[in-house]
């Protein structure tokens, strides 16, 4: 009987007592604890295994059940590493701020003290051991009382546990920036920031009772005023190397995987819809969409779906002309370059000011290579993420307008008129967004962008050779007996004179030859389209 697949399941024991499979990431352990004294800040896209090698961390350290817990690690890596004398030898701390959002500060200071106050309940048998002062001080907390110091109360827990145990205490913060996401999205940041800088840096920050502190999270950091004065923090971002290597599937992972379960044979479309990413020096898969794949076997996007996306939504509807010009470039394959630094602050992050560092470390793009200290080509990662790309361009700009999809169709079936009428409907409402041009190259990236929906079923080629010249869009079909089309386009100096540039760029078409690459590959069938643009009005001639 095959091993249960494990969509959905984030704690390593669970994972483990059930059967469920296993990619083994367990050498990450003694990776982490090489690191005495210090904190590391591991920052990776969501649903990356962030929180599953968390658990994993706990559970091999943890001396709470430490003998039942050494069973998990059986057969797995580190049990044959001379590490494994760590195993079950620390008290841990393990907060997870994953579900840590609220629509007002006062909603999310709530949360974190019940979280709180049930890690407290946690350890309720400390209490014993403390003196009179601190016991007054730990049921302030565990009974979330106005004067309880939650600030300091990770820092007082961990040398609670320093006392009972006489060992120092390893440190897990999972999803540091959730709650600093949401106090970003509905106001409250500077609040949320104070608060949660005293929370961390205080359990962090020159702690000698530290043995080893590890906080995961989305959005890379370096000065975000949370942990800008934490000397020992060492970030290890999708731009390190070091550790590249344990968040994510692996290539071989992957093989293995879909041998295990059967369907090797569909490892080459895998590759294409769910590979992609770049950590490090490592190429890996989405581990949240190859095991959401072996489970329902269909090629569709998991992880997008994962994640209400509003926070780079929000970003694409204030995104100028430049930007979208930079997005049709890589949904289109070109190659885009662009300075990521390290050097914004998280509310430089969330408020877009640096908007490839945003999509970078979120996981909707990724490094192709780099080319100077600071300066990447970046590129969309897989099918999954340029589908995301495509709805969002289509419902940013059009919404979920009808004329929109019948403006595709009847250019599909070959109702030019139609296809017209339904350009000059859009240009009359959503033109202003691009602002009005004298340049073709701005109608040029408009057309482009409304044609983003028909990749999947044909390629769109912009700007290429053919014939004598180079044609402005071709739009050739996948399947060699559908119709293929060409689009030129001119930009007419008045609204009189746009027949006549519709006419000249319908002959430039024939006299050019721009249709020969496509008769060459094998389509029949070509629409010849010349259009016309000045201000907000078009007007299209076609053969």
């Amino acid at each position: 009987m095959k091993k249960l697949i494990p969509d959905g399941i984030s704690d390593f024991k669970t994972l483990i007592e059930n059967n469920y499979y296993y990619v083994d990431k367990t050498p990450f352990i003694s990776e982490v604890g090489k690191n005495v004294g210090k904190t590391l800040l591991f920052t990776r896209p969501r649903r990356f295994g962030k929180t599953l090698n968390m658990s994993m961390l706990k559970y091999f350290f943890d001396v709470k059940d430490a003998e039942e817990n050494r069973k998990l690690f059986k057969g797995l890596a580190i049990e044959n590493s001379p590490y494994f004398k760590e195993q079950g030898k620390y008290p841990v701390i393990f907060i997870s701020m994953k579900d840590i959002k609220g629509i007002t500060w006062e909603e999310t200071l709530k949360k974190v003290k019940e979280l709180i106050k049930d890690l407290y309940s946690e350890f309720i048998f400390l209490r014993e051991n403390l003196d009179f002062i601190k016991q007054k001080d730990f049921d302030k907390i565990a009974l979330m009382e106005n004067e309880g110091n939650f600030e300091s109360s990770l820092k007082y827990l961990a040398t609670f546990l320093k006392e009972y145990y006489n060992q120092k205490v390893i440190v897990l913060i999972d999803e540091y920036d959730t709650p600093l996401v949401s106090a970003y999205r509905y106001g409250y940041y500077k609040e949320a920031k104070n608060f949660f800088s005293g929370l961390y840096g205080s359990v962090l920050k020159d702690n000698t009772v530290l043995q080893i502190g590890v906080i995961t999270g989305i959005i890379r950091v370096v000065r975000a005023g949370i942990f800008s004065d934490l000397n020992n923090l060492k970030e290890r971002s999708i731009l390190n190397k070091e550790y590249d290597e344990y968040f994510g599937f692996l290539e071989e992972e992957v093989r293995d995987a879909l041998k295990y379960y059967e369907i090797d044979s569909k490892l080459d479309e895998v590759h294409s819809w769910y590979n992609g990413y770049r950590f490090g020096d490592t190429k890996v898969y989405n581990p949240w969409s190859i095991l959401n794949f072996l489970s329902e076997r269909e090629f569709k996007s998991y992880w997008i779906d994962t994640s209400e996306n509003y926070l780079i939504k929000d970003i694409l509807k204030g995104a100028n002309k430049k930007t979208f010009e930079k997005l049709n470039s890589l949904l289109f394959e070109k190659e885009v370059k662009e300075e990521i630094t390290g050097k914004s602050t998280l509310q430089e992050v969330l408020e877009a000011h640096d908007l490839w560092e945003l999509l970078l470390f979120s996981g909707y793009l990724t490094i192709d290579r780099k080319i100077d200290k600071n300066l990447y080509i970046i590129k969309i990662p897989n099918n999954e993420v340029k589908e995301f790309f495509r709805d969002s361009f289509i419902e940013i700009s059009f919404g979920t307008n009808l004329t929109f999809k019948n403006l595709i169709e009847n250019l599909l079936n070959n109702e030019i008129k139609e296809f017209e009428q339904d350009l000059q409907e859009i240009l009359l409402k959503y033109m202003s967004f691009y602002d009005i041009s004298n340049i073709e190259k701005v109608y040029h990236s408009f057309i482009l962008g409304l044609m983003i929906h028909l990749e999947g079923r044909y390629h769109i080629n912009s700007n290429g050779e053919s014939g004598l010249g180079r044609y402005d869009i071709e739009i050739e079909p996948l399947n060699k007996n559908m119709r293929g089309f060409i689009l030129e386009f001119k930009v007419a100096d008045s609204e009189e004179n746009l027949e006549k540039k519709a006419e000249e760029a319908l002959e430039q078409i024939k006299d050019k030859k721009y249709y020969i690459s496509l008769q060459d590959r094998g389509i029949k069938e070509i629409t010849f389209v010349g259009m016309a643009f000045y201000k907000k009005f078009v007007k299209i001639k076609s053969f």
